[in-house]
């Protein structure tokens, strides 16, 4: 209370003065600043706001520390490893790699390498020297016509909408220039993903955008007349992503451009909604239908699934139904929990789902446990920004792996965490044409195909010095994980990996054995 009374005695004092000496110059300048700062202390006094109302005036000097914190914390507190999601050393690769520096750091590791969660692998002195064509691998399974020769490095699925048109052409181009694909999220194929001749995966998600009907179902022969495009390697079903696992998305209805709208093909300037579930599919069976009718209207391209992994049963499920049916995908995309270029509620973001390190072994051993791994690519989407990165999401289980936030970085974000709010400061994540041109398209293509080329490079020497001479001869005892007794593991060791064909035999190992039981090639 004797804030307020302070307050408004001061106030008293101020009024009186400026009443006696209304012609001294030096009052009214003074009062010119007094006055308004009196006017917001009594508009804060009689506000709803707490700490407003109890401190005047000077409550607002918490809010504005409030609103420059992130970057207080960004710039000045953190150090090169605790800054989340992506430190400040990866970015710093990243960005280094972009602009054709060498990426390279002074004076030993600054990691812990004896705390636990710590990740590295053992060297051979017989290093290998690896072929080009190590870089890439086919995609393709055996009902598939058309396979697609994939680099092991691809953008990952981001949507226009979420990301600036400038910032998907300077990924487009640069995948263009450097030889590798760009997925297009769930918002539908659009012309900037198609400008600079890039290979790329199209994804389809719930909402079936860029290939609906008008009550947002599915239309075969729009998608049949886009997939057809040369530039269309892959096509990619969208069961769930790492950022928001169960849960769909709605683009509010003043973000819903004409331009957005046309590309959707939803109505400008109303809610445009994602659904959490798939309405031409509710079974595991149904699910593989789904992709055989897919591939039959995109004349045999490589068509695919990408989850974040939750119920392992569920998961089984779609093993039994490719069983049962003989219908196989040609890859399937595991998307970890903890990846995410945009928004998404924060406990769903946090709580749901399996990390890339534990989905990754389960998936591939489910599938060699139901002797399919071999048809089927797996590819890796999550936390992926190294050379190294790859390696170990390849001797885990992977073929290929996914890049989105890393790609982010090459075009210019510097993780202002303002995905959300269309004022990204670089022009990366928003619609605001303003903001956008600030991102240069053509060096940032450069730096697109410069970090790509050296986190392969990366790649491709760290294999040869673990001792294999391809990818192919990764296996989970390459890469340690420090436990917190101080002990080393292997991956090996620390999941279980299955022997060719385990999941057909009577007696299914111990731990998959519930969940196989419980999995229904027709009910999820």
């Amino acid at each position: 209370m004797w804030r307020i009374v302070f307050y408004l005695l001061s106030l008293l004092a101020l009024v009186t003065v400026g009443l006696l000496t209304p012609a001294d110059p030096e009052v009214l300048y003074a009062l010119i600043v007094i006055v308004p700062l009196i006017a917001l202390g009594t508009y804060d006094i009689a506000s709803s706001h707490n700490v407003l109302s109890n401190y005047p005036l000077i409550g607002h000097l918490r809010y504005m520390m409030e609103f420059i914190s992130p970057e207080i914390r960004q710039y000045f507190l953190e150090d090169d490893k605790s800054g989340r999601p992506f430190n400040r050393q990866q970015r710093d690769l990243v960005k280094a790699r972009g602009r054709g520096e060498s990426g390279t750091h002074p004076f030993g590791t600054e990691y812990d390498i004896e705390q636990p969660g710590y990740d590295f692998a053992l060297h051979s002195i017989a290093v290998k020297e690896l072929p080009d064509s190590a870089e890439r691998v086919m995609v393709g399974g055996p009902l598939c016509r058309q396979p697609y020769l994939s680099s092991r490095l691809n953008i990952s699925a981001m949507s226009f909408g979420a990301l600036s048109s400038h910032a998907v052409l300077a990924m487009n181009k640069g995948a263009a220039m450097g030889g590798f694909a760009q997925d297009t999220g769930e918002g539908g194929l659009t012309p900037y993903h198609l400008e600079h001749g890039a290979d790329v995966i199209w994804e389809i998600g719930s909402g079936y955008f860029g290939c609906r009907t008008k009550a947002g179902r599915f239309d075969d022969e729009d998608f049949r007349k886009k997939a057809g495009n040369p530039l269309v390697k892959m096509i990619e079903i969208k069961l769930s992503q790492g950022a928001k696992p169960g849960h769909g998305g709605m683009l509010p209805g003043k973000k819903v451009t004409a331009e957005i709208a046309r590309i959707r093909e939803v109505p400008e300037g109303e809610d445009c909604l994602s659904p959490a579930v798939h309405r031409e599919f509710h079974t595991p069976r149904g699910l593989l239908d789904f992709v055989a009718r897919l591939r039959r209207l995109c004349d045999g391209k490589p068509v695919g699934f990408k989850l974040c992994i939750g119920r392992r049963s569920e998961f089984l499920g779609i093993c039994k139904a490719m069983l049962s049916s003989g219908i196989l995908p040609d890859f399937i995309t595991v998307d970890g929990a903890e990846g995410g270029t945009g928004a998404a509620p924060v406990e769903l973001s946090d709580k749901l789902g399996l990390c890339i390190d534990e989905a990754l072994p389960f998936v591939h051993s489910a599938l060699v446990g139901c002797d399919l791994r071999q048809a089927i690519r797996v590819i890796a989407s999550g936390k992926v920004v190294s050379g190294f990165d790859m390696v170990h999401k390849l001797a885990i289980g992977a073929d290929i792996c996914n890049v989105a936030r890393p790609m982010m970085f090459a075009v210019g974000c510097i993780q202002a965490l303002r995905c959300h709010t269309g004022t990204c400061p670089t022009g990366v994540a928003t619609q605001d044409p303003r903001r956008a041109r600030a991102l240069k398209i053509d060096e940032r293509a450069g730096h697109v195909k410069n970090y790509h080329r050296a986190t392969i490079d990366s790649f491709m020497q760290i294999t040869g010095a673990l001792g294999a001479a391809s990818p192919g001869q990764l296996t989970p005892a390459h890469i340690l994980h420090r436990l917190p007794n101080e002990r080393a593991c292997s991956y090996a060791e620390l999941y279980c990996y299955l022997e060719r064909g385990a999941l057909l035999r009577d007696e299914v190992p111990e731990a998959f054995a519930d969940d196989w039981s419980a999995a229904n090639a027709e009910q999820f």
